[in-house]
């Protein structure tokens, strides 16, 4: 039995974000705005989110002992997220972000682990008692391949289901991909990891995508593309039968910083819950998109109160 816990295994991180009209070219220098430090980090993104809106999240996690990771853990406490098992290590910086974000919105990161690359097997033992209790494991993959697989295998052997977002991308062991109850990619990374073209990844109605991942033996996967939505899959047959396409609200985008790891948390949140896979998403794609909306990661995130006024607006 669960009491529908959203546990996070995953990063924690401090966002140095600078805002410029365009991107600089290899060797050039330009002047951008004034440098913001913020909390972020794609685990702590996650649990921040599902905790804003209402959910029940506990995370597990490693800062350093510094003026960051304060700012870390008092923004996932103050989203009503459970950090007793959020470590504070000594002789180690709390991993940090290098965020550029252009006129578009768009943006480019650079990530230093710092203590998110010391967060290692003792701390899961520590927390033994969050995945008895949890429904839902909120995995990425910003912090060791190892953590990331016994945290899964913890997570199945207990009865929760795990929710794998592959990003950053890199190639992962199919005993991962194994132990994964619902696999969320962007469409450059369903490309990378299921070897197609990136035209091939949303044509024909996930045609290509649905026979891709059935030979890698992933049954259920939500792979986004931004603005155009989501192709969510919800069963194993070959010929894509089984694929709805879940548009995203039109929103003009100021800061696109952390709307991944949003689409992450909500998707969790309403799984949580009991929602299916596709209205799930439907309700991760709003979330996502309102985040679009506000510059930073946690900063973007909506209340319910500012969710349900954003989704009225965009009816």
């Amino acid at each position: 039995m669960t009491d529908g816990l959203i546990l996070v295994v995953g990063s924690l991180n401090a966002d140095l974000v600078v805002q410029t009209a365009r991107f600089p070219q290899p060797g050039e220098t330009l002047t951008g705005s004034e440098l913001r430090v913020i909390p972020g980090g794609k685990g702590a993104n996650q649990a921040v989110t599902a905790g804003r809106l209402g959910g029940n999240v506990a995370m597990v996690g490693a800062l350093g002992a510094d003026a960051n990771g304060q700012l870390l853990r008092d923004s996932v406490a103050e989203s009503g997220v459970e950090t007793a098992h959020v470590a504070s290590l000594e002789g180690v910086a709390t991993g940090t972000a290098v965020i550029t974000v252009d006129g578009a919105g768009e943006n480019t990161i650079i990530v230093s682990p710092g203590a998110n690359g010391r967060l290692g097997i003792a701390e899961l033992d520590a927390a033994a008692e969050l995945f008895d209790r949890a429904a839902i494991l909120c995995l990425s993959l910003e912090v060791s391949m190892e953590v990331v697989l016994e945290a899964a295998s913890r997570a199945r052997a207990a009865g929760a289901r795990v929710l794998l977002n592959l990003s950053p991308y890199g190639p992962v062991p199919d005993e991962l991909l194994s132990l994964t109850n619902i696999l969320l990619i962007n469409e450059h990374e369903a490309a990378d990891l299921l070897e197609l073209t990136a035209e091939q990844v949303l044509s024909e109605g996930g045609k290509h995508t649905r026979a891709a991942l059935t030979e890698r033996g992933i049954p259920r996967a939500v792979v986004t593309a931004g603005a155009a939505g989501s192709i969510v899959f919800d069963g194993a047959t070959r010929d894509g039968s089984d694929a709805v396409v879940v548009p995203a609200p039109r929103v003009t985008a100021v800061d696109t910083t952390g709307c991944g790891d949003a689409f992450m948390g909500a998707l969790a949140l309403r799984l949580a819950a009991g929602d299916q896979l596709a209205v799930a998403a439907a309700y991760a794609a709003t979330v996502g998109s309102f985040a679009a909306t506000r510059a930073g990661a946690q900063a973007s995130y909506p209340t319910p109160a500012e969710l349900a006024e954003f989704t009225a607006s965009h009816a």
